[in-house]
């Protein structure tokens, strides 16, 4: 259940008349109060008999009284709405349990405390099977404010517990960092239009997507405009910019002119100043990167995910998730069409698992930040797309870590929001690497190298070489340990290798989870026979340890 308080100034005439009005979309079929602050209250949807009108003038005309009484004194802002919307997937509820619901909602929020004859004046109005909306002025009619101290997080845990009472989707409680949902108004104007999501949601993904591969602020205002966004600083007599609003083509209001949306009111930290905080720490100091391939680059830094979020300070580890909300926000654009829409949910479930109450230490992902943004800059590279889904098939498994550091830090939306991606991710993963690993399976050595292949595993991982022979997987394995090979590399060593660099025991699928591996492995220079020899004498040791049960629930 989501209660969502918005406060208004003047008097709540405009709000009583939208109420009972047909909508913005004709949406509002059957208006009708359910309670009031006395029980009695004019109604104007179960008035047949009257002019909805004169009724409807009756009802903000009582609502109003207290602040009209206090004239000249009373506070600039006197309106209190609050929209409370059950989840699709709940029981109809009665009028007369939302009418309890909206009393346990303004008690809790200080609008009404129960017993309180003097609290201030109030109605629920019921628009649909699904959400009310409760109206009330902010003045007590003892003439008094009423105390609303923290309103918005007491009327979320009382919500809670009516999730709990009623028997209703049970919503995570939040920490104050997630981005500011979409007003009715904008869902139903999205629908109307036919869109998917609102231009909030669209604006918000592409100003992150901007964020994530700009450079320079320049860089980041233009990198809007060439996606089909509408820019418009906010400069002060001085000159200097201090902030930004955005808007999308065709987004008008009745007056046909642009509905804009500052940074902040997509989210905290699409603000302007957040926005240059974060690119002073990733994109104007120069990055240690080999030159190389920008795929492997980018996998070997989101590969290293997990260990910053097990042994590094939460700083570091927000700031490693942070660069992967940011790497997940641009991988659409590399991706084949097929699989756009779901790295697409991906990005956005993601998103908000990117931020929480822990400061990002952003420095500490910036090799994965510049590399995804050359990858960005040139998605060609991607070739058959291997490469994607070698990143992809790491970012499962630090998404997995993502979930699990939230958990045990109890960021209950973020976990969520990680699970989510999970799923999303899996799928997207799915349609790219199935093709690159049928093409790899087509070129699969003849058998005696298969069976040479075979023995080289049995004799450097024993306790897996069963999983990995019968692995459906197992063919593309062996076309690059043959391309390795070609490019002169020992098939003992780089299964060593391959092997050291994470453990198989959570692997759902260990061929093809070292197929990865061996691939970039493979690209790599070879080393000479004196390399050769010294790698022979010192064989990493390879992690014996097995993940925790958390993570191999969710395996790749």
């Amino acid at each position: 259940m989501i209660p969502k308080i918005i406060l208004g100034q003047g008097d709540t005439r405009r709000l009583i008349a939208y109420l009972f009005g047909k909508g913005t979309a004709n949406e509002h079929v059957d208006p009708h109060l359910v309670a009031s602050w006395n029980d009695f209250a004019p109604d104007p949807g179960r008035s047949p008999h009257r002019d909805p009108k004169e009724v409807e003038k009756q009802l903000h005309t009582q609502l109003d009284q207290p602040v009209a009484m206090l004239g000249r004194r009373a506070p600039k802002t006197t309106v209190w709405h609050c929209p409370v919307r059950a989840a699709p997937e709940d029981p109809i509820l009665t009028d007369a349990q939302w009418a309890e619901i909206a009393r346990r909602v303004v008690a809790a929020a200080g609008i009404a405390p129960a017993g309180d004859t003097e609290a201030c004046r109030w109605v629920a109005v019921r628009h649909a099977d699904d959400h009310i909306h409760i109206a009330a002025t902010l003045i007590r009619q003892d003439g008094r404010r009423p105390e609303r101290d923290h309103d918005i997080r007491a009327v979320q845990k009382e919500a809670r517990q009516i999730e709990i009472d009623y028997g209703l989707r049970r919503l995570k409680p939040g920490d104050g960092t997630a981005a500011k949902r979409p007003t009715s108004k904008e869902v139903f104007k999205a629908r109307r239009l036919g869109h998917d999501a609102t231009s909030r949601e669209i604006l918000r993904l592409r100003v992150r997507r901007a964020m994530a591969a700009a450079s320079t602020e320049a860089e980041f205002f233009a990198l809007l405009e060439a996606t089909d966004v509408k820019v418009r600083p906010k400069t002060e007599p001085s000159g200097d910019v201090t902030g930004y609003s955005v808007s999308l083509p065709g987004d008008v209001n009745k007056q046909k002119e642009p509905i804009w949306y500052a940074g902040s009111t997509l989210s905290s930290d699409l603000s302007l100043p957040k926005i240059r905080k974060h690119l002073a720490v990733t994109g104007l100091k120069p990055v240690n990167v080999r030159p190389g391939n920008p795929w492997h680059q980018a996998t070997a830094a989101t590969e290293r995910i997990p260990h910053h979020l097990t042994h590094g300070n939460d700083g570091a580890a927000q700031g490693q998730i942070a660069a992967l909300g940011g790497a997940l926000a641009l991988l659409p654009r590399t991706a084949p069409a097929a699989a756009r829409a779901e790295l697409e949910r991906a990005a956005v479930a993601f998103e908000r698992a990117t931020r929480s109450r822990v400061a990002a230490d952003h420095a500490s992902a910036r090799v994965l930040r510049r590399s995804v943004q050359v990858i960005w800059n040139d998605p060609v590279r991607n070739g058959d797309g291997a490469g994607l889904a070698m990143l992809l098939d790491v970012a499962l498994t630090a998404v997995a870590y993502a979930l699990h550091w939230h958990r045990t830090r109890q960021h209950t939306q973020q976990e969520a929001a990680a699970e989510e991606t999970l799923v999303h991710l899996h799928a997207a993963y799915a349609q790219i690497a199935e093709p690159v690993l049928v093409g790899l399976v087509s070129r699969a050595p003849s058998l005696q190298t298969k069976r040479r292949y075979a023995h080289h595993l049995q004799q450097v991982v024993p306790e897996h070489a069963d999983r990995i022979l019968n692995d459906p997987a197992w063919d593309a394995l062996t076309t690059v340990l043959a391309d390795a090979e070609t490019a002169g590399h020992t098939v003992t060593t780089v299964l060593d290798q391959a092997l050291s660099q994470r453990t198989l025991d959570d692997a759902r699928s260990p061929a093809r989870a070292l197929t990865w591996r061996i691939r970039r492995l493979g690209e790599r220079h070879a080393p000479g026979p004196r390399a050769q020899a010294a790698n022979a004498r010192h064989v990493p040791e390879r992690p014996a340890v097995r993940p925790s049960q958390e993570h191999q629930a969710r395996r790749r």
